[in-house]
């Protein structure tokens, strides 16, 4: 038997024992996934809130800043089942396009924090020494104020904006990922496969990028799933506080503050937008924990 018919004999054979595996890997992913109701409503309200904030000129009843005095402050009706706010704007439809809003900023600022922070953090684990040292102590200058009051000051210090609000709120859960990102980079840099490969010369960069990054995705992706609903939570809460999006953005913190004015005569300008927000926060949250749960063999039981 030749070597070329030996080599198209062992090809699909190793297809053939490869493909199984991944299937299996696939099945047992499903069974933990349906074993964890917490993460299939999690999970369910994330894709939900995607699709909103995707959709949202389709799904939305009216213009989220068309101004109708004549309907102003009417309660949830058939027509308005959210009800219309002060100036008479559909609350549904401004909720529908806090969704994009929403959305837009947790995407921005967990992907401009995640990869921020783990820039600084798997080079500084890597090559440790000085850098290192600088890196660490400025993360922990950050790290000793409240992350709410620096996000604040800077977003104060920058001028109220929706782009100033995810560049604060960025710089605050920077540290995060660098602190993680380096404590991957310190317990990868000396392993085999590291060390095999700087070996064969590979430079850094590419030990970092090939290596180091792949191996830390996971406990990454998992700090960015939790920090989604964070990160909605703190730019309501700097909207709410007039750091964040400006009238007439359908942004939901601000939404809760401009009714804050009618919380007795009508609730329902509040009410629905800080529903909205408890309800995302605490899916992000247990998507994030039943994702944790799924990716860490040690959690398992």
């Amino acid at each position: 038997m030749t070597a070329a018919t030996e080599t198209e004999l062992r090809g699909p054979t190793v297809l053939r024992t490869a493909a199984p595996g991944r299937w299996r890997a696939w099945q047992r992913g499903l069974r933990e996934v349906r074993r964890s109701p917490l993460l299939l409503f999690g999970l369910a309200v994330v894709l939900l809130l995607l699709v909103v904030g995707v959709f949202a000129p389709l799904l939305a009843p009216g213009d989220p800043t068309s101004l109708q005095l004549t309907r102003r402050l009417r309660p949830p009706a058939a027509g308005y089942p959210f009800g219309t706010d002060d100036l008479g704007r559909d609350i549904l439809s401004r909720v529908i396009w806090g969704a994009r809003v929403s959305l837009q900023i947790g995407a921005i600022v967990v992907g401009l924090a995640g990869s921020i922070g783990f820039v600084l953090g798997a080079t500084s684990g890597y090559f440790r020494g000085v850098f290192d040292d600088v890196v660490m102590r400025l993360m922990d200058i950050v790290l000793a104020f409240p992350p709410l009051i620096l996000a604040m000051a800077i977003a104060s210090f920058l001028g109220p904006d929706l782009n100033n609000t995810m560049i604060a709120i960025a710089f605050v859960h920077i540290p995060k990922y660098t602190r993680l990102a380096r404590g991957e980079a310190l317990a990868l840099r000396e392993s085999l496969f590291v060390l095999a490969a700087r070996s064969n010369g590979a430079s850094p960069g590419r030990i970092i990028l090939r290596h180091i990054a792949p191996n830390s995705l996971s406990s990454m992706l998992v700090i960015a799933t939790l920090d989604f609903g964070l990160v909605i939570l703190t730019a309501a809460s700097l909207g709410f506080l007039g750091l964040g999006a400006q009238p007439p953005t359908p942004e939901w913190g601000l939404m809760v503050a401009d009714g804050r004015k009618y919380l007795v005569d009508a609730p329902w300008l509040a009410a629905f937008p800080g529903l909205t927000i408890m309800l995302v926060v605490i899916a992000a949250n247990v998507f994030g924990d039943g994702l944790r749960d799924l990716l860490d063999p040690r959690l398992r039981t």
